[in-house]
């Protein structure tokens, strides 16, 4: 039997898969979709920051535009770390394209030119 919290909303239900994948504990069914897909192919959505060159701040913050497998994310971190962006940034440029052949990393704000308003 595994046990897990959900954490598809802010509800946290505490849920039970059985070895022939029952899922009880639920209160909706995204709950019961979210723990097999937990057990199968756990995924997350990764956010981080990017460093920015002659922005107003010096760094951006970021996305993946899609979640990625749970057992890629330090290797995304690492490749993450190695980009640095020159100012201006808007909101959804793409940071780095197809990061590990699994999706674009994305900004989530806005970053001006130094001196720029």
């Amino acid at each position: 039997m595994n046990e897990m919290i959900c954490i598809v909303c802010p509800r946290g239900c505490h849920l039970k898969v059985s070895e022939n994948l029952e899922v009880t504990g639920n209160f909706c069914k995204r709950g019961a979709i979210y723990a097999l897909n937990e057990l199968k192919n756990p995924v997350r959505m990764v956010t981080s920051t990017v460093k920015v060159g002659g922005g107003e701040i010096n760094y951006v913050p970021v996305v993946t535009k899609d979640p990625i497998p749970k057992d890629k994310i330090f290797a995304l971190m690492a490749e993450i770390k190695k980009v640095k962006v020159k100012a201006p940034i808007k909101l959804h440029d793409v940071i780095l394209k197809n990061a590990l052949g699994l999706t674009d990393i994305i900004a989530t704000r806005n970053v001006l030119k130094k001196g720029e308003e």
